[in-house]
């Protein structure tokens, strides 16, 4: 079965927000003595994900 790919788009603050509550998730994880390997894939998907600038129409 294939996998669907899924896209955001994040402002500069939105991706500063999810990147720390990304972290912070994983050092409860931590904490809690769990496994942190699925957060680690997301935030590595992330930090190498490419920047785009959109124009925004409003109508």
């Amino acid at each position: 079965m294939k996998q669907k790919d899924f896209h955001i788009y994040l402002t500069e603050q939105e991706r500063t927000q999810v990147i720390g509550a990304l972290i912070e998730l994983k050092n409860s994880l931590i904490a809690q003595g769990r496994y942190t390997d699925a957060v680690d894939d997301i935030l590595i998907k992330l930090t190498k994900a490419r920047k785009k600038r959109l124009a925004v129409h409003y109508i």
